[in-house]
């Protein structure tokens, strides 16, 4: 009666209902592809909203962009009890706080992987598949939600046996895992003696949500921010507005696509921990906040760079009023009050 993200692109025909169960990206932005086609769009969510990991600024705005575009979001259903056919194509959905969503032609479940097991743990929500390998013959430890206990450098307990990638559980992301991998292969083969402690970096991992609009993160939440440093140790800086793409749209302003986002800056220095934006162009902005940040950049760091006008990225480095960040930089050549830049060295 369902069917998964790999079955979407398996279908012929728009289907005129579309019912998608699940909370993260893989929900959130097929929904949004079907109801762009011109489904009838259902999103389930166990709880309040999808997203709820990401800063709570971006996820309740891309859940009001949803409601806006027409997406009918099901929330605090603590998920999907059964789905049962009509005799016919359609299906009815029926969700655990007793709710049902009538005369659907697809159900996409995007609610997250199980594993292969028996013995199912309770408390997990989803979990990598990793009991077909049967780590257990060889003395490989994992944890209870199924993921291979590894230490920084990806060696697990076992001498010569290491892993990577969304099986450790960590940052569950294609481009993180190649990064994790280039750093084991660095460190196993290669005889550049830079390289025997080579190791990926977990910290500051720029990563988007093809949702609608789309979303770009990096860093810390402004709540995990709090709580690694204090609230007294914590600033932040928000801005939502209409991006000028949509200027020329003959709808009311209130009725236009917001851009929203977030600098979270910590410490004396205000150095930058998050950044997050929710908008068109988000996607290709944060690849270059993303270098800043792993380079310490600091909220004077990003307001010493000229604004690109008129550009939305602009709104990150003119944030605040102008001035009362405090002059440090996190740089290893300042470029502050219109230093110098850095030179490269020449052999």
């Amino acid at each position: 009666n369902c069917i998964s993200s790999d079955g979407f692109f398996d279908l012929e025909d728009l289907p005129k209902v579309a019912v998608v169960v699940g909370a993260g990206y893989i929900a959130v932005e097929l929904a949004g592809v079907l109801n762009s086609l011109g489904s009838e769009t259902h999103l389930v969510v166990r709880k309040g909203r999808a997203l709820r990991e990401f800063d709570p600024l971006i996820s309740e705005a891309l859940d009001k962009e949803m409601v806006k575009q027409g997406i009918f979001i099901h929330r605090n259903t603590n998920g999907v009890a059964k789905v049962t056919s009509d005799g016919g194509n359609k299906k009815n959905i029926t969700l655990h706080n007793g709710d049902t969503i009538y005369n659907a032609d697809v159900v996409l479940m995007a609610a997250g992987r199980v594993p292969n097991t028996e013995d199912l743990c309770t408390d997990c929500e989803w979990a990598p598949n990793t009991e077909t390998l049967h780590l257990e013959k060889c003395g490989v430890k994992i944890t209870p939600r199924k993921y291979v206990v590894v230490d920084e450098y990806q060696n697990t307990n076992v001498e010569n046996i290491y892993a990577l990638g969304d099986v450790c559980g960590v940052v569950e992301l294609t481009p993180m895992a190649i990064a994790a991998g280039r750093r084991l292969a660095d460190r196993l083969f290669s005889s550049n003696p830079i390289h025997a402690t080579s190791k990926v970096s977990y910290e500051y991992v720029p990563t988007v949500v093809f949702s609608h609009p789309t979303i770009g993160t990096c860093g810390l939440t402004e709540p995990k921010a709090i709580e690694k440093y204090g609230q007294e140790n914590v600033k932040v800086y928000t801005s939502r507005f209409s991006d000028s793409h949509y200027g020329i749209f003959d709808v009311k302003p209130e009725d236009k696509p917001k851009t929203v986002m977030k600098l979270v800056c910590a410490g004396l220095d205000e150095k930058v921990v998050g950044i997050h934006v929710l908008g068109m162009g988000s996607d290709e902005m944060m690849q270059g906040f993303g270098v800043a940040m792993k380079m310490g950049a600091t909220k004077a760091d990003l307001d010493s760079c000229v604004a690109i006008h008129p550009t939305a990225s602009e709104e990150l480095v003119t944030m605040g009023t102008w001035g009362t960040s405090p002059q440090e930089s996190g740089a290893k050549v300042s470029p502050l009050n219109g230093a110098a830049a850095a030179e490269p060295r020449l052999s």
